[in-house]
């Protein structure tokens, strides 16, 4: 009778087991097809300083900085990174491992968090309008599959601030609208979706970037509840890949700029693709 019990337990576990793994291959396969539509195509055309010279002086600053002449003006651009993630203000820094890909349509970031038996895999992502969260223990045990309107409205926001990692996305020619506030502080004004974005940069006199805030919707509220929340990050150190200048050591969280600042996000880039 045992024998029978403990292969009847068998049996479930393993149908458990399976059913898990076709699940795990299945959102794997939606992620890849996402990825796959924001390859886009190769770049025609090349950056000239004519496409930035009506700009202001430290908005041209910052462009002839990050790209060089004659660099093709990428539609996307593939990066690895290695670093650390936290869940809250309390929590441990994790270990991380990521892979992203960034289009002016859209992101994909899968991601490892954790290591061993506490692990995490999983993704996020916004394209067509639409932004989902989900991640699993060892990327079969759900954890967490956020999906709905005000996560698609705080990717959107995570998007518009990693469009400096693909500079050309930010071009005038791209529909972005530029101003400087002082000769350290450029603001680029752009629309993604039908929703306006601001960002703000901070960058020093040869025209490295050094800061980036936003206002970004988020529920890191007392309540949890959903607003426009301040958010940015500071970047220590650049690397060029492609004719791109991009920063490659970023630091980043909610509440940026204030006394309530939570920082969540570690990460080195360690390869950049632009497509």
């Amino acid at each position: 009778m045992i024998t029978k019990i403990l292969l009847s337990v068998g049996e479930l576990l393993a149908i458990a087991l399976l059913v898990l793994v076709i699940l795990r291959v299945k959102n794997d396969q939606e992620v890849s097809k996402i990825w796959r539509s924001l390859e886009g195509v190769p770049a025609e055309n090349h950056f000239t300083k004519d496409m930035v010279a009506e700009l202001p002086a430290p908005v041209q600053r910052y462009f002839l900085h990050t790209i060089a002449p004659f660099t093709p003006l990428a539609s996307g651009v593939n990066l690895e990174m290695s670093g650390s993630f936290r869940l809250g203000q309390d929590k441990p820094w994790l270990p991380m491992q990521a892979k992203q890909i960034i289009s002016e349509q859209g992101f994909v970031w899968k991601a490892a968090i954790g290591r061993s038996l506490f692990q995490m895999v999983g993704a996020d992502y916004y394209a067509n309008k639409s932004g989902r969260m989900r991640f699993s223990l060892w990327g079969l045990i759900g954890l967490v599959n956020a999906h709905s309107p005000d996560i698609a409205r705080s990717s959107l926001g995570r998007l518009a601030g990693e469009l400096v990692l693909l500079p050309s996305a930010l071009l005038p020619q791209r529909g972005v609208t530029w101003k400087a506030i002082d000769e350290k502080t450029i603001k680029a004004s752009l629309n993604i979706d039908g929703e306006p974005v601001t960002l703000t940069l901070v960058i020093d006199t040869d025209g490295k970037l050094l800061k980036l805030s936003l206002p970004s919707w988020g529920n890191q509220t007392d309540d949890g509840s959903y607003t426009y929340i301040p958010f940015g990050g500071e970047y220590q150190e650049e690397r060029t890949f492609g004719g791109f200048t991009i920063p490659s050591q970023i630091s980043a969280g909610w509440w940026f700029g204030t006394d309530r600042y939570l920082e969540f996000f570690r990460a080195t880039i360690t390869q950049a693709e632009f497509l």
